[in-house]
């Protein structure tokens, strides 16, 4: 099937974002600019792209409604400035007592061509003191996404989603060739883990990984890893952002993603197991 699919473009950009959320939407456009002159025409933008501050209340002061939020008609405008498809990283959005870890993918026209909010809810206690309790602050997602594209499926998730590989066979099955993992990873767990979780998804399910991430000291101290990737079906890394913002850029070619289910058909073998 993804022999039908041309080969194209695609970038990730990675931002240091603050707790000003003008500038972070203005960075974001800025970088996504620059990627479509080289060619770009599907876009990926972090988790929390819009604000990264710390602690639940520091998140949801800055928390808007859907109607409300200003990064959506901006980055609906983008889309349809540069005509790409434009994943526009996640955002905080009010929903009900708690708040929404919400994606929100672009069509070139700049509709709203998808949503997923964040299912899986990062509750961990780190090594040096960091601790994380998302489930404090948010209200997690039970919807899979695989949303239709010139190129394929593109299956949504969001970082700590990475480490539930259920999700992305899920997808997969589903008919998603290209995976989305927006994130917003800390430093000892990227260090360690990053790179090799999304290159197991990338091969587990056949796929190409797109993951933009954070990257650099944010408001409160939170730190970020960065290294936003771009990942083969082979599970070859194409890109790799290190830790400075920018964006990475790679030719897509979806003839892959069947040549690699070929010669290793680990989704045809899938069995359901009691």
């Amino acid at each position: 099937m993804s022999d039908e699919f041309p080969v194209f473009k695609a970038a990730c950009v990675q931002v240091n974002a603050s707790d000003d959320m003008d500038e972070n939407i203005e960075v974001a456009c800025e970088y996504a600019r620059e990627a479509a002159v080289l060619g770009a025409e599907l876009i990926l933008f972090p988790e929390n792209v819009a604000m990264m501050t710390f602690g639940g209340n520091n998140i949801r002061a800055n928390a808007r409604t859907q109607e409300d939020h200003p990064a959506i008609p901006a980055f609906s405008a983008l889309a349809r400035e540069l005509d790409v498809w434009l994943h526009g990283g996640t955002l905080a959005i009010q929903s009900g007592d708690k708040i929404a870890n919400r994606s929100f993918v672009y069509a070139p026209d700049g509709e709203i061509a998808a949503t997923y909010d964040k299912i899986h809810m990062f509750d961990v206690d780190l090594e040096g003191g960091e601790s994380y309790r998302e489930s404090a602050t948010f209200d997690p997602g039970n919807e899979i996404v695989v949303l239709p594209t010139p190129w394929g499926g593109l299956g949504l998730s969001t970082c700590y989603d990475v480490r539930f590989p259920y999700l992305y066979r899920a997808m997969a099955q589903d008919g998603a060739g290209l995976l989305a993992v927006p994130s917003a990873f800390t430093v000892p767990t990227g260090k360690a883990h990053w790179e090799v979780l999304l290159r197991a998804r990338a091969i587990e399910n056949g796929c190409y990984v797109f993951a933009p991430a954070q990257t650099g000291l944010h408001f409160g101290g939170r730190q970020t890893y960065g290294h936003s990737l771009i990942v083969n079906p082979w599970g070859e890394v194409l890109a790799d952002a290190e830790d400075e913002p920018g964006f990475i850029i790679a030719d897509i070619d979806p003839a892959l993603i069947d040549g690699a289910r070929t010669m290793v058909p680990s989704l045809a073998h899938t069995r359901e197991i009691e």
